[in-house]
């Protein structure tokens, strides 16, 4: 059983998020003394805040590095780092590499994704943007998310739309098929969107609708045009 258990976990196949443009990151350095650290961690001043410090004692709140279009950031006294493409860990250890000549111990440095979003729209009961706070999340934690599918959803042809390098690719899963979770696409990337398409019974009934509808405006119409012919005769 324990084999089997490794074989299953060496097949499948985990997401690590890589940082792209637009991307928000929070960038904490510690060590041993804090002092030493301090010029390395960007924090929003208190007034920024919106909370009252007298008499409080609480964390400071970092500021967030918005990763420019070339994939960058600056750094403070690192100036400018690339780290588009990389994931948090590799970052991490990029900051540690470059921070060894400035400090006397090696630091910690945590690295997280702000702004990891995705959005499920379509043929389920909660569409909208949902925030993912641990920054992998696969397709079956995202329909949950959005309260499952309807009973008008079709989970045989799930989409996906997600932007690589500027363009929009669409990917199109079964969310019946057992090896789902082996597929490359099982786990979301940031910014993805879920799209689930309704079945055909949800679209005769919108089409019987539209129907309906146009048929009562051209209704509505003629007996408005046939009042307007009987005031102007009389």
């Amino acid at each position: 059983m324990q084999k089997l258990n490794e074989e299953f976990r060496d097949t499948l196949i985990e997401y690590d998020a890589h940082i792209m443009p637009k991307d928000l990151l929070t960038i904490s350095v510690s060590c041993s003394e804090p002092e030493a650290a301090l010029p390395f961690n960007l924090v929003v001043p208190a007034s920024q805040t919106g909370i009252n410090s007298t008499n409080l004692v609480s964390q400071p709140t970092l500021q967030n590095y918005l990763v420019n279009n070339q994939g960058e950031i600056v750094f403070p006294v690192l100036g400018t780092l690339k780290v588009g493409g990389m994931t948090t860990q590799e970052t991490s250890e990029l900051i540690v590499g470059k921070l060894e000549r400035y400090l006397k111990e090696r630091p910690i440095v945590t690295v997280r994704l702000v702004n990891y979003k995705i959005s499920v729209i379509g043929e389920v009961s909660r569409p909208g943007v949902y925030t993912v706070n641990n920054e992998q999340v696969n397709v079956f934690e995202a329909v949950a998310m959005a309260g499952d599918l309807t009973i008008y959803g079709k989970r045989d042809n799930v989409r996906i739309i997600r932007t690589v390098d500027g363009k929009q690719n669409l990917v199109t899963i079964n969310l019946n098929d057992e090896n789902i979770i082996y597929s490359p696409d099982f786990y979301l990337r940031q910014n993805d969107i879920v799209y689930v398409e309704p079945n055909k019974a949800k679209k005769q009934s919108a089409n019987i609708g539209s129907s309906t509808n146009l048929l009562i405006s051209i209704t509505s119409i003629l007996i408005s045009l046939a009042g307007l012919m009987v005031n102007i005769l009389r």
